[in-house]
């Protein structure tokens, strides 16, 4: 899937991501360094790309309140990038670039 990563998802995970097939752009790549949450939801969306993002809060009220997107991925901070690329790539599969918001949690330490 086409991907857009803000300032704030590590880099660690996207590598993996890319290395499982996505093509995931990085707010960074783009020169989108300390970009609003609502200009970089536009951009994503102008790219055809859906969010990656920690900041569930923001992108979801931006979700809620009708902004358009392709897509908003929320993930839950985890220090293991490639178990949390592999859960959002099983989250993924088989979405399309669409307008939904999804949360992946990092499992609850027994």
């Amino acid at each position: 899937m086409n991907l857009y990563a803000d300032e704030d998802f590590p880099w660690p995970a996207v590598e993996v991501l890319r290395r499982l097939g996505h093509d995931v752009l990085t707010a960074q790549d783009d020169d989108r360094q300390a970009t609003p949450d609502p200009d970089v939801l536009a951009r994503a969306h102008a790219l055809g790309r859906a969010v990656l993002t920690h900041n569930r809060r923001h992108f979801e009220r931006l979700h809620r309140q009708g902004a358009d997107h392709s897509g908003i991925l929320s993930a839950t901070h985890d220090d293991d990038s490639a178990a949390l690329a592999a859960r959002i790539d099983m989250a993924l599969t088989g979405r399309a670039p669409a307008r939904w918001c999804i949360r992946v949690n990092r499992p609850a330490v027994p």
